[in-house]
Order: structure tokens, then C-alpha cells, then sequence
């Protein structure tokens, strides 16, 4: 299976062919962000580096989303969220959120109390894998549980 990278890549020529504009703009823009990245790394990024770069994307669209939500613009907030959907296409399927709360337990009982430590433990597990949000929530709800 060719790399996330190529992968961008080979969907964004095929969008180019068939002159989709948006979807053609969307691939080309996260090819120049992991561009930024490769520059900052000094090496290609791994397939781990490139879904980060692709999270932090999406991230970057949801809020957007938001903020255009509050505002009253629902068509520029569909636009962002669409494009939200396409990013994650090419992310690897997300972590099973039992799966998230079965290691954010394991870490409490090996004496994990407070949220920086639990997060520092729990989250290169699942680094790339997961949002850092969800692992957050997961993570307080289980600390609230055992006090």
C-alpha cells in the first residue's frame, strides 16, 4: 500500500482530471503543509508524521466550522466540514474508544492519579491514532469514576 503522501498525491491528480476544483484545493494545500513539515524535519515524514499534519488540518476546519456557526455562515461551515470528511478518508480508522478507556484504566491502576500524568502515559499509545480530545475526555471521566 503506497504511503500517506502518495496517496495524497494520486488523489489529488485524479480530482485534477476531473477538474473538481475544491477537492483539487483541499489535496494541494495539505501537500504544501506536509511540505512545511518535511522542511521542518529534515526528512520525509513517516506515514505517523503525515496524519498529524492531516489531524492538525482537520482540526484547523472544525474550528473554523465553529466559528463560522456562530456567526450565521452554515454554508462556509459546510464547506469546512466536508472538507473535514475528505481529510479523514485518508486517516488510518480511528482507535475503538473502549479500547482508549481500557488503557486509561490500566494506567490508574499502575498509580496514574492526576490528568497530566495519565495523559502523558495514555497518549503515546495511541499517538496519531486518536484525538487528543476524545483520550482527554476518556481520561477525566475515568479519574472522576474512581474518586
Amino acid at each position: 500500500m503506497p504511503d500517506l503522501p502518495e496517496r495524497l498525491r494520486a488523489a489529488m491528480n485524479e480530482a485534477r482530471k476531473r477538474r473538481d476544483q475544491a477537492r483539487t484545493l483541499l489535496l494541494s494545500t495539505t501537500l504544501a503543509d506536509l511540505k512545511n513539515r518535511e522542511l521542518e524535519l529534515q526528512h520525509p515524514p513517516s506515514d505517523d508524521e503525515a496524519a498529524e499534519v492531516l489531524r492538525r488540518g482537520i482540526n484547523r476546519r472544525r474550528e473554523a466550522a465553529e466559528q463560522y456557526a456562530a456567526a450565521a455562515r452554515q454554508e462556509l461551515a459546510d464547506r469546512e466540514l466536508a472538507e473535514v470528511k475528505m481529510l479523514e478518508a485518508f486517516l488510518p480508522a480511528a482507535v475503538d474508544p473502549e479500547e482508549i478507556r481500557r488503557a486509561v484504566r490500566a494506567a490508574i491502576a499502575a498509580g496514574a492519579k492526576d490528568l497530566g500524568k495519565l495523559m502523558g502515559q495514555v497518549m503515546p499509545q495511541f499517538k496519531g491514532r486518536a484525538d487528543g480530545k476524545l483520550v482527554n475526555q476518556i481520561a477525566r471521566e475515568e479519574l472522576a469514576a474512581t474518586v
